[in-house]
Parts: C-alpha cells; structure tokens; sequence
C-alpha cells in the first residue's frame, strides 16, 4: 500500500509539472530508485502504469535507473529525475 501513495504523490507531482510548461501529455519519465526504497523496478512499474491512468502521463514511457549505494543520502528514496511532454501547437 505503502508504494501505491508514493507513486501517486509522483504523478501529482509530475502532473503539476505539466501544467506548469502548458503540457498536454507527458510522453517519457525518469526516475531513480533508490538502494534502501525497498521497491523493485517491476512493481514501481506496475504501480505507475495504475496509478497514470486518466492522466497526462498516461501512457509514458519510463525510465527506472536503480542506484546501488546504499551510503548515499537519498538511498531510501524514489527521485524524480526528469519528464518529457509534449505540446500541443
């Protein structure tokens, strides 16, 4: 349940994102999971495919980079690294 907020609170994030460039959709999304997230790729996946449904990142590609220091200071976290959108002309 715990990844489910997560990856909603990211696609409010990513959403706001959007409007914020006047984007119509979201077409590709990069994150990094970090060592200590505690999810693998595949259920961050599954999740965000679920979770995008209805919105401008519906359908976008993704992009998951898994760091592997579990020193780092944001190893217990999911980054948001970038977005590509598209505009509607």
């Amino acid at each position: 349940m715990h990844e489910f907020f997560l990856v909603k609170d990211l696609i409010r994030k990513i959403t706001s994102l959007a409007h914020e460039q006047g984007a119509s959709r979201v077409t590709g999304v990069i994150v990094k999971l970090g060592a200590l997230s505690h999810i693998s790729p595949d259920h961050f996946r599954e999740h965000f495919i679920h979770a995008s449904l209805g919105t401008v990142a519906e359908g976008a590609r993704l992009n998951i980079e898994v760091l592997t220091d579990v020193t780092d200071p944001q190893s217990q976290e999911v980054l948001l690294e970038n977005i590509e959108i598209y505009l509607a002309t």
